[in-house]
């Protein structure tokens, strides 16, 4: 089994998805079955990156979220004191 360097399975990612699969595995005269394989894995490792990247974003919005309803909370108490000081 050859092992094949990390710059060269990502170059022959990038001219398998600019010539496709097929004619990348001919030109480089790799097995298909590899592309497809690097290729796999490539798509697995982006899925992982944005699912961690998720619940950071969701923690960024839960405090956003808490800041707006304290933002909420300030302004009803203003309008309640404006109304009772129009009153008199």
């Amino acid at each position: 089994m050859q092992r094949y360097s990390k710059e060269f399975r990502e170059e022959a990612i990038s001219l398998s998805d600019e010539i496709g699969p097929k004619k990348a595995a001919q030109q480089l005269g790799i097995n298909y079955a590899t592309i497809i394989d690097w290729r796999k894995k490539r798509k697995t490792k982006e899925k992982k990156e944005k699912s961690t990247e998720e619940p950071k974003t969701v923690e960024e919005l839960q405090k956003e979220i808490a800041e707006l309803k304290k933002a909420n909370d300030i302004l009803k108490d203003a309008l309640g004191f404006f109304a009772l000081d129009r009153k008199k």
